[in-house]
């Protein structure tokens, strides 16, 4: 179910793949930055390109999980590496990343890009010692 959208709209995207605390933590930290949270779920595709692997849960998986957050208020499919795609199919106000994006070209980029047309990028941070990364590590 899908709350009605009002005051500032947040979105986070991720792959939220093996759902762990970082992915807890950025929902519930951006949940405090905004009136509406949307989390956006990349596609198993799109995550495939980015990170040259396959999720190990699938996409419809990973948004039940999400979607199943009382700090989500609504849920969607993230279908694109550049998130001005999104924000032209949501209209998000602020976009919520891990810190470990801050200061890189991609992070730059992102920040240049949204900041054209008027988004904020918060960054929170990048919980290091779980990770989607680190417990594929462990289970592969």
């Amino acid at each position: 179910m899908t709350r009605p959208r009002t005051g500032v709209v947040g979105y986070v995207p991720g792959a939220y793949d093996m759902f762990h605390i970082g992915h807890l933590n950025i929902l519930r930290r951006a949940r405090q930055g905004c009136d509406h949270l949307i989390a956006g779920v990349v596609t198993d595709e799109v995550l495939e390109l980015a990170k040259g692997r396959a999720p190990i849960v699938p996409h419809a998986e990973r948004m039940a999980i999400v979607g199943g957050m009382a700090c989500v208020d609504e849920v969607v499919t993230d279908t694109s590496s550049d998130k001005l795609v999104m924000w032209e199919r949501l209209g998000f106000d602020v976009l919520f990343k891990g810190d470990d994006w801050k200061g890189t070209a991609k992070g730059d980029r992102l920040e240049r890009d949204l900041g054209a047309v008027g988004v904020r990028v918060v960054y929170f941070p990048y919980t290091v010692h779980t990770s989607s990364t680190a417990l594929r590590k462990l289970i592969t």
